[in-house]
């Protein structure tokens, strides 16, 4: 299914102070997923498509704190990094 997702290039400039975040899990935030996004796209996509947000965040210094992936039928997979004390979470639009 990863190979189906492709990330959607974030609204601000990478260059843009919000882009700070990174997408990395940890006991103080965690990773979290909604029911509806792990049923529609599963757990080990959901993982996959977080190591790319890593690699982005650690290409560009950081990314934005809302990240899209699209499928080529148009499914679509938030990630949203909440800030300290909160959680990473992936979610389908409507979870939101």
């Amino acid at each position: 299914m990863t190979d189906r997702l492709e990330l959607t290039p974030q609204e601000p400039p990478l260059d843009h102070p919000d882009s700070c975040n990174r997408f990395l899990p940890s006991q103080d935030k965690p990773l979290l997923a909604t029911p509806g996004a792990i049923e529609q796209f599963s757990l080990e996509t959901i993982v996959a498509c977080l190591r790319v947000l890593q690699q982005k965040a650690a290409q560009h210094d950081g990314i934005d704190y809302l990240q899209v992936f699209e499928s080529p039928e148009g499914e679509r997979l938030w990630f949203i990094e909440d800030g300290e004390g909160g959680a990473i979470t992936a979610m389908l639009p409507e979870d939101y």
